[in-house]
């Protein structure tokens, strides 16, 4: 009952009471604005298209049902997230990204984010466009006017930067980080609607496939739940140091080193790089000669599960160890332990002591990376061994909901431990 126990202190103190109210109303916000579609829109053509579609039906489910709505918030946070990234990636290539990144302190980071916000915007029109002109060559979409197809861009392109907004309103006045519970928030919407679809298409010959979804439905979380929270220690000591009359130093610590590093960022990029032969394939399908074979070419392989998912988990696994070594740089880490007088017990400080954290990275990344590959095409094998596409259950989105409760959790838990000793 400590957990219980937990819960009832938590709505006891106001600061947090109100902050937990805050969230929910901002997240009904967002489930408000996800309902709210862009006009003409042929809703059954829709619908078909996103059912038919196995990556889209995938984008579809971070977004809570907003795309095959076609609501002004159908782009989701991809827009803000897909700046960020380019911008961390950035920070490898020019030096100035990495000190303003790393270096410069709470100033720097405000910088840093303010240029993804302004990057977001041109993305999001792109993105807008894009979406509009491959759902209006299904027969989705009606309006298909110049201006028609700017008011639509302006209005999706609106969308995003709102929800932008909400996610760093959350993060700031909430608790939790605010981009990745209004994710969470779009995973959790969808699940009544897939409910209720396994109850209509229910039928006691596949039961035992029901079954196995189910078993394989709880290995997938506990398998989260375990590599989420795996760490490698390493130790950390620290010699004695006398500075005029006072001692430093001469104690034990350790360095975590986390199994998955990187999160659940490398299968959002893996899935942006492969949402892309789809879209140009759908584009150039119907074009005459070559670029009619290029675009058959690109729509074909879209269609090969096989190979789109071999493909898939090697870009997963390769974007974990990029992603990783952008967010992490061990040279830096022993650099910063060496100045304060700290040693792993039996290397060398310097060069020697970052030498050691790079093979243990990698050790353990490479484990993380594997696990991450495999999570993404889970749905996708799924698929191929059940025949059932709406039952894949999505590994992708199993990882994000798990990852985002035990983090909120633990920001709960640092709050009231710290009113604990405030109160103490």
């Amino acid at each position: 009952m400590k957990w219980f126990n937990k819960v009832l202190l938590l709505f006891k103190i106001k600061e947090l009471r109100n902050k937990i109210i805050f969230v929910l109303l901002l997240l009904v916000v967002f489930r408000l604005a996800a309902n709210i579609p862009v006009p003409g829109v042929d809703t059954e053509q829709l619908k078909a298209f996103f059912e038919g579609n196995q990556l889209f039906g995938l984008i579809n489910i971070f977004t809570g049902g907003a795309m095959s709505n076609f609501s002004i918030v159908m782009l989701g946070l991809g827009p803000y997230i897909t700046a960020t990234i380019i911008l961390q990636l950035l920070t490898m290539i020019f030096p100035k990204f990495k000190e303003l990144y790393h270096e410069s302190g709470p100033e720097g980071k405000k910088k840093f984010n303010q240029y993804g916000r302004i990057l977001t915007i041109p993305l999001a029109v792109l993105q807008a466009y894009s979406m509009i002109k491959l759902l209006g060559g299904q027969g989705v979409i009606s309006f298909m006017s110049p201006f028609a197809m700017v008011t639509g861009i302006i209005v999706i392109t609106g969308g995003a930067i709102f929800l932008m907004w909400l996610g760093e309103l959350i993060s700031e006045k909430g608790i939790g980080n605010g981009i990745s519970l209004l994710i969470f928030a779009g995973i959790i919407a969808g699940i009544p609607a897939s409910i209720r679809q396994v109850i209509v298409t229910y039928d006691p010959s596949q039961l035992p496939t029901y079954i196995g979804f189910l078993v394989v439905a709880i290995l997938v979380v506990a398998g989260v739940v375990i590599v989420s929270e795996g760490q490698r220690n390493v130790p950390v000591a620290y010699a004695k140091r006398v500075r005029g009359r006072r001692m430093y130093g001469g104690f034990s610590t350790h360095l975590p080193l986390r199994v998955n590093q990187a999160g659940v960022i490398p299968i959002i990029f893996a899935l942006s790089i492969m949402l892309l032969p789809g879209m140009i394939g759908n584009f150039l399908v119907n074009s005459s000669g070559f670029v009619g074979k290029i675009g058959g070419m690109l729509v074909a392989f879209n269609d090969n599960l096989l190979l789109y998912g071999l493909v898939y988990f090697v870009l997963v696994v390769a974007f974990t160890f990029f992603y990783t070594a952008v967010t992490f740089d061990p040279k830096a880490i022993a650099e910063n332990i060496q100045k304060q007088g700290g040693f792993v017990p039996g290397i060398r400080p310097g060069e020697n002591t970052a030498g050691f954290f790079y093979k243990i990275l990698n050790r353990i990344t490479l484990a993380g990376a594997i696990f991450l590959g495999l999570i993404a095409v889970l749905p996708l094998v799924m698929q191929s061994v059940t025949g059932m596409a709406s039952m894949a259950i999505g590994g992708t989105a199993v990882l994000i909901v798990v990852s985002v409760v035990l983090e909120t959790m633990k920001q709960v838990e640092s709050q009231l431990t710290m009113r604990d000793y405030e109160g103490f």
